[in-house]
């Protein structure tokens, strides 16, 4: 089965790229391109793409405010494109919801590979980006000093929380199943257990719950 993709991006040029490196996957197929955030929620409704890869930075509707729109009505998950390393774009998507994020000077692999990662559902990239990643999410919430919302742990059994406390340190399912004891299939299992308790998409949205929550 092909993973159908909605390219979301507002420079032309930029644009054509990453469609151009798409197209060449046997296994991707671009099914719509969209000029700016407002056209990204539209097509995604329309079309319903398995993901959408999108800027954060567009006119008339921001990726971010794009990002929950497509999250908060189910049509697709969110891959987002910045041109900075950790960014407060990226935070923002985050918050709204995206799996993760891409750079845009990634090589052609780099972006394929994302790309099948988040069809697979096993997160969109490396652990020790994802560690960087949620090390400087936590530093962001302390510094809010604002207190999470801790009903989203109630429910949850004690080698679930093992399991949460695994994602909020990045850990792969390899690594989760190193760490717990169990088979890699197991650990997948749990994994997928626990981001429906949870109500989260993706891994990435997994940990960072697990940083605010201080699991």
């Amino acid at each position: 089965m092909r993973i159908r993709v909605l390219v979301a991006e507002d420079q032309s040029a930029v644009r054509m790229g990453l469609v151009l490196i798409l197209r060449s996957a046997p296994d991707i197929e671009v099914v719509g391109e969209a000029g700016d955030g407002e056209e990204a929620v539209a097509l995604a409704r329309e079309l319903r793409p398995d993901l959408v890869l999108m800027d954060v930075q567009m006119p008339r509707l921001d990726g971010v405010s794009a990002t929950r729109q497509v999250v908060a009505e189910g049509l697709a998950d969110v891959l987002v494109l910045t041109t900075f390393d950790l960014d407060e774009y990226v935070f923002g998507a985050l918050r709204a919801g995206a799996v993760g994020f891409l750079l845009k000077n990634a090589e052609a692999h780099e972006l394929l590979t994302a790309v099948r990662a988040v069809a697979r559902g096993e997160g969109t990239v490396a652990p020790a980006v994802t560690r960087r990643l949620l090390a400087e999410f936590a530093g962001q919430a302390v510094r809010a000093e604002e207190e999470p919302d801790r009903s989203a742990l109630e429910g949850l059994t004690r080698r679930e929380r093992e399991v949460l406390s695994c994602l909020g340190q990045g850990l792969s399912n390899a690594e989760i199943a190193a760490r717990l004891g169990m088979a890699d299939a197991t650990a997948k299992t749990h994994v997928s257990r626990l981001l429906a308790k949870l109500g989260v998409r993706s891994r990435l949205q997994a940990a960072v719950l697990a940083q605010e929550m201080g699991v």
